[in-house]
């Protein structure tokens, strides 16, 4: 097997391997006359059934990508706002501070990808869920965050809580 097949079989790999959810638009509102919208998404947490994250983003319209060029890529802006939604069931999550990705959207044609990451705060009991951007180079330091506490709810852990 050649490296560049051995590197798409490891990446198919590696990929297959990491649930990661998808966006419902639940919203759009337009924000001006060159077809620039305001789009808010649901993500429920693949590992963590009972919590969803609302994301808004700026989608940039037609009009203002030939206006200001940048044809292949929106804004680095969003927000995040999770709540119980639902009876709380924890699945197999990442303990690590830097946490586990849960929704990934790229935002240019190659380089540029919005992201929502869990964190387990263990002292506090609570997840912790960071909307942010990820680029090769010039990283924004643009992010949200949104948290849902666990103390005081019956939250089932498959695995026992950590």
């Amino acid at each position: 097997m050649s490296l560049r097949a051995t590197a798409a079989a490891a990446l198919i790999a590696i990929v297959g391997m990491a649930p990661v959810a998808h966006a419902e638009e639940v919203g759009k509102v337009g924000v001006d006359w060159l077809g620039n919208d305001i789009v808010v998404d649901a993500i429920s947490d693949p590992k963590v059934s009972g919590v969803t994250c609302h994301v808004s983003y700026f989608e940039r319209g037609l009009f203002d990508r030939l206006k200001k060029g940048n044809w292949f890529e929106d804004p680095s802006d969003s927000s995040i706002s999770c709540r119980q939604t639902g009876p709380i069931s924890i699945g197999d999550i990442s303990l690590s501070k830097s946490g586990e990705e849960v929704f990934d959207q790229r935002i240019s044609l190659i380089w540029k990808q919005r992201l929502v990451k869990r964190i387990y705060d263990r002292q506090n009991d609570t997840l912790i869920y960071l909307s942010h951007s990820r680029q090769v180079q010039d990283g924004s330091a643009k992010m949200a965050i949104s948290t849902v506490p666990l103390y005081g709810q019956a939250v089932t852990w498959t695995n026992g809580k950590p």
